[in-house]
């Protein structure tokens, strides 16, 4: 399979948005990540609309090109080596972060706590941002265990899907998302699998399906132009409709205008920066190539980068905005330069 250099691109935006997220979460009023400052000023809600705004749709994204790359792998491997090569990337760098660097980003939590190590390491036990490797595994073993059991499918390309397919699994889920949460509700932590958003989970099992089904037809390349448009307009009129009838409403029908405005600004926002970035992106110089090449490790090690950079700031007395801007600045170059660094390391691009 010819490499993607839009795609490449693509995942180099939304590695760039995870760092951003996190240091959104570092300043403003959503208390989930390793250092947190919460905001003592009104900027701080901008902070939290990136965060709500990122959670709609960019794990969604990185699910559907994790399913886009999967049966390639596998057709090429193998089902034996296609695991063992997932074992690898995946599992090792999960490895590697909860054993060596969750302990070091954790070192400011575990100063106020009057217990044994061990017992705080124990007890707090979770894979952080590496929960979506370990998802990942798990998607890779059930895709494998499908394929091992059932024909070896055929490329067959075909037109992508129109708008009354594209409507109707965005209205699917909506609907099964609002019924999820009747279960597993926004906000709810699983400890341990470290889940942090298990209330997405409809969204990320049918983006990976939805990637399996794009590479098998082909639906990446199909998608038009016009689609493209519809898609961020889709985005545009989701927002300013449904996210003021979330915020004035309470119980279930702000639920369900969540939950569709969470679909219906995934799915336009997916679609529209596939066209853009295939039609405008498609091309990677050296520069591109040396950031694609290192977004992986960025995402693996993007915690060490920004805990460090809070604590350094921490000093710093100025509006939650401001410290995000410092924070963000600084963090990216760096992120990037220290995964670069690591897959300098003997025998590391064979993971990384």
């Amino acid at each position: 399979m010819k490499r993607l250099a839009y795609v490449d691109n693509l995942r180099v935006v939304l590695t760039v948005l995870v760092v951003l997220h996190h240091v959104a979460v570092t300043y403003g009023n959503i208390p989930v990540w390793y250092y947190v400052e919460p905001a003592q000023d009104p900027s701080g809600q901008l902070l939290d609309l990136l965060v709500m705004v990122d959670q709609a749709f960019f794990m969604g994204f990185f699910f559907l090109i994790s399913g886009f790359f999967t049966p390639g792998s596998h057709d090429r491997k193998g089902g034996a080596a296609f695991l063992k090569d997932r074992l690898v990337r995946l599992g090792i760098p999960l490895l590697v972060f909860v054993v060596l660097l969750r302990p070091l980003v954790t070192f400011g939590i575990y100063r106020e706590m009057d217990l044994p190590y061990w017992q705080f390491y124990l007890a707090s036990w979770d894979p952080g941002p590496m929960w979506f490797v370990e998802v990942l595994l798990v998607f890779a073993a059930i895709y494998a265990l499908v394929r091992r059991h059932g024909r070896t499918p055929r490329p067959v390309p075909q037109g992508a899907p129109g708008f009354t397919a594209i409507a109707g699994y965005t209205l699917a889920l909506a609907l099964v998302t609002f019924l999820w949460r009747l279960v597993v509700p926004t906000g709810l932590y699983v400890p341990v699998l470290g889940l942090p958003t298990p209330s997405h989970l409809p969204q990320y099992v049918s983006m990976f399906v939805l990637g399996v089904l794009a590479f098998r037809h082909g639906w990446f390349d199909a998608l038009s132009k016009r689609a493209g448009r519809l898609g961020f307009a889709a985005m545009g009129a989701a927002t300013l409709v449904l996210l003021p009838v979330q915020f004035a409403t309470r119980g279930a029908v702000s639920g369900l205008a969540q939950a569709a405005w969470e679909a219906v600004f995934a799915v336009g926002m997916i679609i529209g920066l596939l066209v853009t970035f295939r039609e405008r992106f498609d091309r990677q110089g050296p520069r591109g190539r040396f950031l694609s090449g290192q977004a992986y490790t960025v995402y693996i090690i993007h915690p060490l980068v920004l805990v460090g950079l809070a604590y350094a700031f921490s000093g710093l007395q100025a509006a939650a905005i401001v410290k995000f801007a410092v924070v963000a600045v600084l963090a990216l170059p760096l992120c990037w330069g220290l995964a670069a660094l690591v897959r300098a390391l003997p025998g590391a691009k064979r993971i990384l």
